[in-house]
């Protein structure tokens, strides 16, 4: 796997992890009801949504980039 490869896995694992602690601060009713949980949700689907753009910039990117 090259260096390109791995920057796709990882920013991909970033996205689902910051996306699904978003969901957890939203819907998990251990969770809601603070204002600082709510702005945490924010931020971090905020930052999912952001990484999510730039995979998909660098994927555009990274097309004519060979692996050796």
């Amino acid at each position: 796997m090259g260096l390109k490869e791995m920057h796709l896995v990882f920013i991909t694992a970033a996205v689902i992890l910051f996306l699904g602690t978003a969901w957890a601060f939203f819907f998990v009713e251990e969770l809601q009801g603070s204002i600082l949980n709510a702005f945490f949700g924010v931020c971090c689907l905020i930052i999912g949504l952001g990484l999510a753009v730039y995979e998909v910039y660098f994927i555009q990117k990274a097309k004519g980039i060979s692996d050796n």
